[in-house]
């Protein structure tokens, strides 16, 4: 792994402003509401030609018995053990409160490299009163405007002055390895999955609907398996959406589903698959990504024998026409078959990535034609000739026909079918084309 750098503070001190600028996009959600970042969030970073991982946190609060801020207080920690060296964001307008001393003598503890930066200094008298926070005791302060850019340089130059060359180079040998989005409704257990997985705290996890709020990125490498795991904020309705950070969050999650190769639909054994939920299929299906439905909460289901066969038969009339899904009964809470939706989910990346050559998928569709021809239009026989596969990253097939307006979508369906009767694409919407020959 690169080198990784914590940006840490109190809340509402420019963490997530700053976050944003360094990684050059807007990822993580920023508001004047303090609280508002509740998950570790990571991003690359880049400045003079070196390249590193950026991680935001919470907002510190020292000894506060409020649920989620003491789960931030968590994080933070977990974040500074994490990092290689650490941004310690303070606020100017505000002035060193206890708060800061709490993180300050925090930090002394980790005997990282500490960069304290003093946020909002955007004219002479704020740099005046930024010399303040010397006694907070760190050797060098960074003055600077996360909203505006102004002083960043200043900031970064120091940085990347401590990365070894060696893992400058490491970081840029990456390979694709599949994303796997873990999406669904609130409180489904999308989060406790991504835990389970890790064996860690990664997310925090409550009761309470909507705690995730950012996308969560996490590289996973264990039993021989490799993937990114992007754990998401909870979609709801458009009409229960309460705020404006929810409203955020989700825009965050459906761009997650554009940057994942497959998505794991999870749902809650109890309530089963509703309209929501099928509004997620449709989406994640329109935007051709690999597909597996993770059944979560398995475990408080009561059972009989054809139970699971009874469910899945129920689930596949929903997703209808599309029904080619793997469909996996999990409990995250007791941590049952879990490897299995890693193993799934990868095995669906593998099927959407599948190049089939043009001489072989001939020789398979050609009978299939035959077998079976397109209906007569207006008294013309409608003929395929040939087909090929497109050079796209969702699976796409030309079929090259005299007639191509006139083929109707029950022989489209067909042709589907028999796509997927020889080949595995299992998991993976198809689109066919039909071209004049």
């Amino acid at each position: 792994m690169g080198y990784t750098v914590a940006i840490v503070g109190r809340p509402n001190v420019g963490k997530s402003t700053l976050f944003n600028r360094l990684i050059e996009q807007r990822k993580a959600i920023v508001d004047d509401e303090s609280g508002v970042t509740r998950d570790r969030q990571y991003g690359m970073a880049e400045w003079a030609g070196k390249t590193f991982n950026v991680v935001d946190t919470g907002g510190f609060v020292h000894n506060s018995d409020d649920i989620f801020e003491k789960e931030i207080r968590k994080q933070v920690k977990i974040a500074i053990d994490e990092a290689d060296a650490i941004i310690f964001m303070v606020d100017v307008a505000v002035g060193i409160t206890d708060l800061d001393d709490a993180m300050a003598n925090l930090l002394r503890v980790s005997k990282k490299p500490v960069f304290l930066a003093v946020n909002k200094v955007d004219n002479s008298q704020r740099a005046l009163e930024a010399t303040e926070f010397y006694s907070l005791g760190f050797d060098e302060i960074y003055t600077l405007s996360s909203i505006s850019g102004t002083g960043t340089g200043e900031l970064l130059d120091a940085v990347v002055a401590n990365i070894p060359d060696e893992l400058e180079t490491e970081s840029k040998e990456t390979k694709h390895i599949p994303k796997l989005a873990i999406i669904g409704q609130p409180n489904v257990g999308k989060s406790s999955l991504l835990n389970a997985l890790l064996g860690q705290e990664r997310t925090i996890v409550s009761n309470v609907a909507g705690t995730t709020r950012d996308t969560i990125h996490t590289h996973y490498n264990l039993f021989n398996k490799e993937c990114i795991l992007i754990d998401t904020a909870g979609i709801r309705k458009k009409n229960t959406e309460k705020d404006d950070l929810e409203f955020y969050s989700v825009i965050r999650a459906i761009n997650a589903m554009d940057e994942a190769d497959v998505c794991l639909l999870l749902i809650d054994a109890q309530n089963g698959m509703n309209a929501q939920d099928v509004a997620l299929f449709s989406l994640a299906t329109r935007k051709g990504k690999g597909i597996v439905v993770v059944v979560n909460k398995w475990d408080l289901m009561e059972k009989n024998t054809n139970t699971a066969r009874d469910y899945e038969k129920k689930l596949k009339e929903k997703m209808a026409p599309f029904t080619d899904v793997p469909i996996l009964f999990i409990s995250a809470l007791e941590k049952t078959r879990l490897l299995k939706v890693l193993d799934t989910g990868i095995e669906v990346f593998e099927n959407k990535q599948q190049k089939i050559s043009t001489s072989k998928l001939n020789d398979v569709m050609l009978k299939a034609v035959e077998a079976y021809h397109a209906p007569v239009v207006r008294g013309r026989a409608v003929k395929i000739k040939y087909v090929t596969q497109l050079p796209t990253v969702v699976p796409s097939f030309a079929f090259f026909t005299n007639f191509p307006d006139d083929i109707k979508m029950p022989y489209k369906n067909y042709l589907e079918n028999q796509l997927r009767k020889h080949f595995n694409f299992r998991g993976v919407p198809i689109r066919i084309f039909f071209r004049k020959k």
